[in-house]
Order: structure tokens, then C-alpha cells, then sequence
């Protein structure tokens, strides 16, 4: 019996190894690719700040002030594009890693998860690109000077890693709280909280949320009410996601 244990667990780490080598190495393959279109996502990424400063009396730049500055950003870039293209396959590789050990109601379960964490991923991001970042840099252009008032000019001289680096901080951080009703939803499933709970704590839920959106953005209102608002929204549904799975527990009773 003890043998048999043994060599269970020897299969399973040897499972997993193959999983982490597939993923390391799809990975490692896309951040290759990446790094040769490097240039075009470096143009893609910067284009919000293009778009909102393409009417300014200035002409504007993104500027670097270390040697290896730009290298570094494009090996950054790179990287950030790569895992974020290989989350899907990883999610996929782990379900394959813990499927065979769960019931087939076990995998109908989790099965829709799979697919609404990517998406939901994808959203928070495009939220970020299409609307918080526009907003986010005309919202600090506004405290520009010209002069006039000031005894001298107060203009923006962006540099390119930073704000590269803000942008892919963003996209993360809206990208991983939009991922609130998934986490919400198996909690539920386990029976840790359940749609009442959610509604009881909803107004300490609301602080929680506006005091992680200060601490995952940068200290200003827009892209601090642009994560809050949203994730607010995002619990409510989850309240109603709970309330359908608690129906379907009650309904298979």
C-alpha cells in the first residue's frame, strides 16, 4: 500500500514538472516572438498617450535617461505581452494537471471558470487602455504651465519606462480584480460565503474596495473611481451569480 502511495505521488510531480516545462517553455518561445515585435508593441502600448497629446501646441516625446533604458523596456515589454498571451495556456495546463482526479459534476463546475477568467482578464485591460489611460494622462496635463503664470514653464517630459511600466501595472492590476466574481463564485461553490453574506457586508465591502483601488493605482481620482466603480459593480454581480448557484444546489437537493 505504502508502495503504491509512493509511486502515486512520484507520477503526480512527475505530471507536474511536464506541465511547468510546457508552460516555461511556451512562454519562453512567445517572449522570443515578442521581443522581435517589440518595436510594434512598444507603439501600440504608447498609443493612448499618442492619441490624447496628438492636439497639444507642444511637441511631445517619450524620453530615456539611462543607457541600457530602452533595452530594458523592450525586454520588459516583451515579457509582460508573453505571459500575458500564455495565461490561457497555463490555465489550460493546470485543468489538465487536477482534472483527472475530480467528478465528472466536478469538472462541469469549474469548466466555465476557465473560460470567464481570460475574459474577464481581457476586459479589465481594455478598460485600462480605452478609457482609464486617456482620461488618467489628460487628467495630469491639465496641471501643465506655460509660463504665464508661473515664473517658469511646468511641461511633461515622459520617460518611456515609466510610463510603459504604468501602463503594464494597470493592465495587471484591473486585469487580476476583475477576477472578483470568479473568486467569489467558488467560494460560494465550497459554501465559505453565500449570496445573504455578500449582502450583509456589502458597505464594508464598498471601503475595501475604494482602499485597494488607492493602493493598486496611482494617487488620482480617475484611475482610482475608474477600478472602484467597476469592481462595485462587478460585486453585484457576483451576488446574483452566488444567488444562481445556491438555486441550483437547492435544486440537485
Amino acid at each position: 500500500m505504502s508502495q503504491n502511495k509512493d509511486e502515486g505521488f512520484i507520477s503526480h510531480l512527475t505530471e507536474l514538472r511536464k506541465r511547468l516545462i510546457q508552460s516555461f517553455v511556451c512562454l519562453l518561445v512567445l517572449f522570443v516572438i515578442c521581443y522581435i515585435f517589440s518595436e510594434e508593441i512598444y507603439n501600440f502600448l504608447v498609443a493612448p498617450y499618442a492619441e490624447a497629446v496628438k492636439n497639444s501646441e507642444i511637441q511631445r516625446r517619450l524620453i530615456f535617461t539611462a543607457l541600457q533604458e530602452t533595452f530594458l523596456t523592450y525586454i520588459k515589454v516583451s515579457f509582460f505581452t508573453a505571459f500575458f498571451f500564455t495565461s490561457p495556456f497555463i490555465l489550460i495546463q493546470i485543468w489538465k494537471f487536477i482534472a483527472p482526479g475530480l467528478y465528472e459534476h466536478e469538472k462541469s463546475a469549474i469548466m466555465p471558470y476557465l473560460v470567464v477568467t481570460p475574459i474577464l482578464f481581457l476586459l479589465g485591460g481594455m478598460l485600462v487602455y480605452y478609457l482609464i489611460m486617456p482620461l488618467a494622462i489628460k487628467f495630469f496635463l491639465s496641471f501643465e504651465s506655460t509660463g504665464i503664470t508661473t515664473s517658469l514653464p511646468i511641461q511633461l517630459e515622459a520617460k518611456v519606462n515609466e510610463y510603459l511600466s504604468l501602463v503594464m501595472k494597470l493592465i495587471f492590476a484591473f486585469g487580476l480584480s476583475f477576477q472578483l466574481p470568479v473568486v467569489l463564485s467558488l467560494l460560494a461553490r465550497v459554501g465559505f460565503v453565500d449570496s445573504e453574506f455578500l449582502k450583509t457586508r456589502r458597505k464594508y465591502v464598498v471601503i475595501i474596495i475604494f482602499t485597494a483601488a488607492a493602493i493598486l493605482t496611482p494617487p488620482d481620482p480617475i484611475t482610482q473611481i475608474g477600478l472602484a466603480i467597476p469592481l462595485l459593480i462587478l460585486y453585484e454581480l457576483s451576488i446574483i451569480s452566488v444567488r444562481m448557484i445556491e438555486k441550483k444546489v437547492e435544486e440537485n437537493a
